[in-house]
């Protein structure tokens, strides 16, 4: 047996046990950072830290409380929160006492979040501020197995009028009675944590999903326990490493990077804001850092706009390192996969180092300077923004995964990771390719099921353990995957073509770079169409430059001038696609797709099915006067 089958088929019970073994092995070594805001909100943010020894203090008293407070094994704590050291302090505290965690997004409305809390039966929620706690107010009479509320903001922890006897309790309230439990109780939560059996629930997830109600997705415990020692066995993270959590933890994604730091110890700065993420990446000087492709085509375009705003000399540099990154990485990316050496013939090599001192030197700094590698997953990246970041020197190692198979079933490694792929499946995960193309999967990272629906788990899960992702791909002959589509997004034209819109979107995200969103259509009809969603920063750049200075986002989208340029870019597209996958119209949306219009998941996957009812009316005029077949 090899030492990564021994690492995995040995691991603990629960992430509780190996949360227990990493403060006795390192428990003065730094665990978290997080900012705490400047008074007043002047200056920048101080950042803080808390050593595992620190950290397992305030994760005990957590637990403590809710023990105190009656929760019982497998009892469902809800947590309501953005990315912050309390989420994680929290979703621990909640695991270490024997309870559950339901995930809910704080963008999550008041009806959608009060259907989580009443179908998961959660008896606690923990709630981040002042809108957390009203939601659950506001619907309180539809939660009567709701006993308290604990408010992560001590000033927000304030009753109201109606609120049942001690109904809202402070975060720091519930971490003092816990304190006063453990003084009476020492050994409580270890003992705990000692009862707690593999197959026992330890999260809820409820899938954001692209239509219908959220399904809850229950994971226990071996879930994380093995995902904990499986993505270390693949040797991406290491003690020495410092990463920068900004990722939604409601999301299955961020869970995992949870689970992994605390297996091999490193260091996790924590800040889930987004509009700090540029600020805070110099000062966190990550090494590996995770994301979701939306974010590395949002730097593209900002890079791509400030070259261009340099001026004409400035943006042609630019577009020529653009082009050298690209084709060095090919270049190496190939070598490497033949050889096992990353080179490059000698003027790719001398052209390489000129635009890195350029352009990639400049773009590694504002990632802080050390960035080894970045992880993205949940969605599709554009290969050819893959080969450019790469290129530069920045490694993004892309992912894949499921809410169902607990986020990371497959990952790119390390210096043999080829763009394009989500790389090759974690120790102890298998991979089938079905008739039709579907990936199946089965390890120790599969889900239990639906929430309370055994008939929706039998529609994904066989009795043999393989799960149905509802992805088509293709594996190469040495076991790296590559993501065509999700089964239900290939679209057949009425001519009988099928068409991957994924694939057309991602190509149009490398070749525009003013896009920031585009919905291929085209399912039942005689042509491919688009909707195209611009970038809101870039396009007020080039607004700027081509007379359209002054002027508001919907009225620049409206503009022939826009409208010829994209179409420009369209037609590049088109002439690299077979004929039937070729984009005959498009038009251009009045505003950009966002979470809060419904446009995109929190965990920002597009929603086809909203936005093409959304702008109904824009398909039908792209189709009115065609013969439909």
């Amino acid at each position: 047996m090899s030492d990564t089958q021994t690492l995995i088929e040995n691991r603990p019970p629960t992430v509780a046990a190996l949360f227990l073994e990493r403060v006795a092995a390192t428990p003065d070594a730094e665990a978290y950072r997080f900012p705490v805001p400047a008074a007043g909100g002047e200056g920048p943010d101080e950042w803080k830290s808390l050593s595992w020894g620190q950290a397992a203090e305030r994760v005990f008293a957590i637990a403590a409380g809710l023990v105190d407070l009656g929760l019982a094994s497998e009892q469902r704590v809800a947590l309501a929160s953005g990315t912050r050291v309390e989420w994680i302090l929290a979703d621990l505290g909640v695991m270490c006492a024997g309870g559950a965690v339901t995930t809910i997004y704080p963008s999550t409305n008041a009806e959608e979040s009060a259907y989580i809390l009443a179908d998961s039966d959660s008896h606690v929620l923990i709630a981040e501020d002042a809108s957390q706690l009203a939601k659950a107010r506001e619907r309180r009479a539809d939660l009567p197995t709701l006993s308290r509320v604990v408010v992560m903001e001590s000033a927000d922890a304030i009753a109201a009028e109606g609120d049942p006897e001690g109904w809202v309790l402070s975060l720091a309230d519930l971490e003092a009675r816990g304190r006063e439990y453990l003084a009476k109780n020492p050994e409580a939560v270890k003992e705990r944590i000692g009862a707690i059996t593999a197959d026992q629930l330890a999260t809820l997830i409820y899938t954001s999903g692209t239509t219908g109600r959220p399904k809850g997705v229950r994971l226990p415990h071996d879930n994380w326990s093995y995902m904990a020692k499986a993505t270390v066995a693949t040797g991406m993270i290491t003690s020495e490493d410092v990463q920068y959590l900004w990722l939604p933890l409601a999301h299955v994604f961020g869970k995992v990077l949870t689970s992994g730091q605390i297996e091999v110890g490193h260091v996790t700065a924590v800040d889930g804001r987004i509009d700090k993420i540029i600020e805070n990446l110099p000062v966190v000087q990550p090494t590996y850092m995770a994301a979701v492709p939306r974010i590395f085509e949002k730097v593209y375009n900002g890079v791509a706009a400030k070259a261009r705003a340099g001026g004409g000399a400035k943006y042609k540099i630019f577009q020529w390192s653009v082009g050298v990154a690209r084709e060095y990485a090919k270049v190496t990316q190939d070598n490497y996969r033949r050889t096992g050496n990353a080179t490059a013939p000698f003027g790719l090599t001398t052209k390489h180092k000129i635009a890195d001192a350029l352009v990639y030197s400049k773009l590694r700094e504002a990632f802080g300077g050390r960035l080894r590698a970045a992880v993205s997953g949940a969605s599709a990246l554009a290969p050819e923004i893959g080969y450019f970041f790469s290129g530069a020197g920045i490694n993004i190692l892309e992912g894949y995964g499921l809410t169902e198979s607990s986020a990371a079933s497959f990952v790119n490694p390390g210096e043999a990771y080829r763009t394009g792929t989500v790389g090759k499946p974690l120790p102890g995960t298998e991979v089938r390719i079905a008739d039709d193309g579907e990936i199946l999967l089965r390890g120790p990272g599969i889900m239990q099921g639906y929430h309370g629906q055994p008939e929706k788990t039998a529609e994904v899960l066989e009795p043999d353990g393989w799960l149905h992702t509802g992805d088509i791909g293709e594996l190469s002959p040495d076991g790296y995957l590559r993501i065509t589509d999700r089964k239900k997004d290939l679209i057949k034209t009425s001519g009988g073509k099928y068409v991957a819109p994924a694939e057309i979107e991602g190509q149009f995200k490398a070749i525009c770079p003013y896009v920031s969103s585009i919905v291929v259509h085209g399912a039942d009809r005689n042509f491919c169409s688009a909707l195209i969603a611009l970038d809101g920063p870039s396009i007020l750049v080039w607004a700027a430059e081509n007379g359209l200075e002054g002027k508001t986002y919907a009225e620049i989208v409206a503009a022939p001038e826009t409208n010829r340029m994209v179409e420009t870019y369209v037609q590049t597209l088109n002439a690299g696609l077979q004929r039937w996958q070729t984009v005959k119209q498009f038009r251009l949306l009045p505003r950009d797709l966002d979470v809060e219009h419904g446009d995109l998941t929190p965990s920002l996957k597009l929603k086809r099915p909203v936005v093409e009812r959304e702008f109904k009316h824009l398909i039908e005029e792209m189709y009115a006067g065609t013969r439909e077949a």
